[in-house]
């Protein structure tokens, strides 16, 4: 299982590394949306929608996309707000869980989850001849925070995060995670030239956030009874398993480049 873990997860990594490194955005925006749409199937799967009303669900995840994309001038910005939001209310939700959500709340709620954070990227990637290298500065804090929560909390982890939502993260791991993503984002300040102290702070807030997007999708799968939301990545189960902690994280990380003065 280790095994098939890596394989899959480098496959998937180089893929997205060369989309976002070597592709226009509205290129990149095209390939990251069949990975979102995917997502957004499963996130169908956790409000219970069947046939139809599944294939519906996606059909306007992605008519979405295409207005929010056409607009993102305008959109960016109230996408940004909704999703910081978003994940405040899901922030409060975890802390006082478990909950038993409605269907309709579900489904409302893979709207903010998807559709900002997906938009988000995309206008990262965007933003000058340093938005590649941004675009892909988000996604390397994330992938740094996880294989660091992996490996320092199967190795140390005791004490448990969040047992009533996701048994196997502990506060070790957490730690582990955070001081991975603060290098990965120490690193990628050097390769682009930005504020070496204010992105290790950035790395870890990132890091931080994109634990509460695992646990929110984790809370939702948990509604339903589900361990993971697919099975379209072997070794990993769904989409939304990887690209959860991404959906919180990315706002979070836009927020924090404009706070620090890139132009996104």
């Amino acid at each position: 299982m280790l095994v098939t873990r890596v394989i899959t997860g480098a496959i998937l990594g180089v893929a997205l590394v060369a989309t976002l490194l070597f592709l226009p955005t509205l290129y990149a925006a095209a390939v990251l949306a069949l990975l979102w749409l995917a997502g957004a199937w499963e996130w169908a799967r956790l409000a219970r929608l069947e046939g139809p009303g599944r294939a519906g669900y996606v059909a306007v995840v992605a008519l979405g996309m295409v207005l929010l994309f056409r607009a993102s001038p305008v959109t960016a910005t109230p996408m940004l707000i909704i999703a910081l939001v978003w994940w405040t209310v899901a922030l409060a939700a975890l802390l006082s869980a478990p909950h038993t959500f409605g269907m309709a709340a579900v489904a409302a709620a893979g709207l903010v989850v998807l559709l900002p954070s997906w938009l988000l990227l995309m206008v990262l990637h965007g933003a000058g001849q340093s938005g590649p290298g941004l675009a892909l500065t988000a996604l390397v804090v994330v992938w740094a925070a996880d294989v660091g929560a992996y490996g320092v909390g199967r190795r140390f982890g005791r004490v448990k995060l969040a047992p009533k939502i996701s048994p196997g993260k502990t506060w070790e791991g957490l730690g582990g995670g955070v001081a991975l993503a603060a290098a990965a984002a120490w690193a990628a300040a050097l390769v682009l030239d930005l504020p070496q102290a204010e992105m290790v702070v950035l790395g870890v807030l990132t890091a931080l956030v994109s634990v509460v997007g695992d646990l929110t999708v984790s809370m939702f799968k948990r509604n339903v009874g589900l361990k993971d939301s697919g099975a379209l990545l072997p070794g990993h189960g769904g989409v939304m398993d990887r690209i959860d902690s991404l959906t919180a994280a990315v706002p979070v990380f836009m927020l924090g480049a404009r706070l620090i003065g890139i132009e996104v």
